[in-house]
């Protein structure tokens, strides 16, 4: 949680209108402990399918969009295609994509440093993990970049924009 503050993916909102909107969702969310896991030992997961007191969850809300990008399948055989296997991931993807300011008051949540303060509200400015709509933001954010890309630089446009699997990309060079 600290991470998101410096990184201005989270801010403090007590006391505010959050953007002027009356509607407001507060994200039940808990953390998840790795301890074997080398890179992240703990990890905070939000429940956008909790029920709030309409009896409605934020993912019953939100639109999901289409599917936009290929499948793994269609992936992992284009893979094989040349001598040289090139691999990356883009990393805390869904944490790069910002949320409009007029629909961040649909992500808030209470959080507190220590049981001796009184829990303050915060408002989460990028897309979550647990929310419906987050695979499709994040992936059509990257065909989005596709498209902004290819006029000055064609290949990685189309990288971009054919071989990713969510925040993972998996392509093939030959030699030459």
């Amino acid at each position: 949680m600290k991470e998101y503050k410096e990184l201005g993916q989270m801010r403090a909102v007590n006391g505010e209108s959050l953007q002027g909107h009356e509607i407001k969702y507060y994200l039940p969310h808990h953390a998840v402990l790795r301890p074997e896991s080398t890179t992240t030992k703990l990890r905070v997961v939000f429940d956008g399918s909790a029920k709030s007191t309409s009896g409605q969850s934020l993912n019953d809300i939100l639109l999901i969009g289409p599917t936009v990008q290929q499948d793994l399948l269609s992936l992992v055989l284009r893979f094989r295609l040349h001598r040289i296997g090139i691999t990356a991931d883009i990393e805390k993807m869904y944490r790069q994509v910002w949320i409009h300011p007029e629909h961040r008051s649909l992500q808030c949540i209470l959080w507190r440093e220590n049981f001796e303060v009184q829990p303050a509200t915060l408002q989460l400015n990028t897309i979550k993990y647990g929310t419906a709509a987050a695979p499709f933001l994040a992936t059509r954010c990257l065909k989005e970049i596709s498209e902004n890309v290819k006029d000055s630089n064609p290949i990685a446009g189309l990288v971009i924009a054919n071989n990713f699997y969510v925040d993972d990309m998996i392509t093939c060079a030959s030699a030459s």
